[in-house]
């Protein structure tokens, strides 16, 4: 299995160099950070860390085909890959609904998997070939070109999911993988692997040879509850993307969730926090001590997950989007170095 560092890039920009070179040096797969207009750019970023890291895959999870032009994406994914000599990736989606809520765009009307299926098409030809003349539903091109070129000879191209059953189908058939969001049982992972397998099988691909990634919410340190504490914070922030499907493949009931996302919804975040009970924090984040992580992920193995992505939760974040101090809680980078020595030996 896989590790990676997920990041939201809110922090001071010298502090995730670092942690993306802490990461690469510790092993990890990629670095990845959320393409939104809340953050912090990610191209910028990741660009200034190129030449300050020597193997660690680099690129957006999610970017979306709503908000930014695929041909666009395309451009930036060559041009970082030559920055990196090779060690590009992009993971598509259709977007945060709540972001483009604030566009004024009702994602309902977008149709989002056939945006995305469309978008991955021209991203995949236009990395592939430099070149693309293409009428679809939702874009259209006659014969633009472009001088970003990657320098591997196939960058990945995945795709962002968690309701199903058709996106993972799709991610199977047309992509080089998916990244589930916010799934934690086996359960979620079966489903997904089922479902990608199906497509996988219709365009003649192996699906065990695809990524099969977990986005999770993490939060590990020796000391349990202050890691469960941090991740407890944090649920309603997440769970207000979760469909009711997912929800109740991760084993829990959409009524429970109900009062705590009427809180968040309402901006009562402290009062979000403290509805949600802790059984239910901890089916809904991969939080506590090393090995109570190592446990988590083994269930998400067992269901088909060979990608464990951490989006990992210190104080810093708990405070700047819940507005609640987490005392004694390891930083990002002691985080990412507890996972390197005492969960990643577990799967290696």
């Amino acid at each position: 299995m896989k590790f990676s560092y997920v990041m939201l890039p809110d922090y001071p920009l010298a502090d995730s160099l670092k942690s993306i070179q802490l990461a690469d040096e510790l092993g990890y797969h990629a670095v990845y950070a959320a393409d939104e207009t809340w953050h912090k750019d990610l191209w910028l970023l990741f660009a200034a860390a190129a030449d300050k890291t020597s193997r660690i895959m680099m690129g957006p999870s999610v970017s979306a085909v709503v908000l930014r032009e695929p041909s666009l994406i395309a451009q930036a994914t060559a041009t970082l890959d030559e920055l990196t000599g090779g060690r590009a990736e992009v993971v598509l989606s259709s977007g945060n609904f709540g972001l483009l809520a604030q566009y004024g765009m009702d994602w309902s009307t977008q149709k989002p998997l056939s945006r995305v299926k469309e978008g991955i098409g021209v991203i995949r030809t236009l990395l592939d070939e430099g070149a693309i003349t293409h009428e679809g539903e939702f874009f259209t091109y006659k014969g633009l070109f472009t001088f970003a070129r990657p320098v591997a000879d196939r960058v990945p191209v995945k795709m962002g999911a968690m309701a199903g059953p058709k996106s993972f189908q799709v991610a199977g058939e047309f992509s080089d993988g998916c990244h589930h969001a916010l799934g934690y049982t086996t359960e979620a992972y079966r489903y997904m692997y089922d479902n990608m397998r199906i497509g996988a099988e219709r365009a003649g691909k192996n699906v065990d040879d695809l990524d099969i990634g977990a986005w999770c919410v993490v939060a590990v340190s020796d000391d349990s509850a202050k890691a469960k504490e941090a991740a407890k914070s944090m649920v309603g922030l997440y769970a207000s993307s979760m469909p009711p499907s997912l929800l109740e493949r991760n084993g829990v009931s959409p009524d429970d969730m109900k009062p705590i996302l009427d809180l968040f919804v309402a901006g009562d975040l402290a009062g979000s926090i403290d509805a949600t009970p802790d059984w239910l924090a901890d089916k809904l984040s991969v939080a506590g001590t090393p090995e109570e992580v190592v446990a988590k992920i083994e269930a998400m193995r067992a269901g088909g997950a060979n990608h464990m992505i951490c989006a990992i939760t210190d104080a810093h974040l708990v405070k700047t989007f819940m507005g609640r101090e987490v005392e004694g809680l390891p930083t990002v980078d002691e985080q990412l170095t507890l996972i390197a020595e005492k969960v990643m030996p577990a799967f290696q």
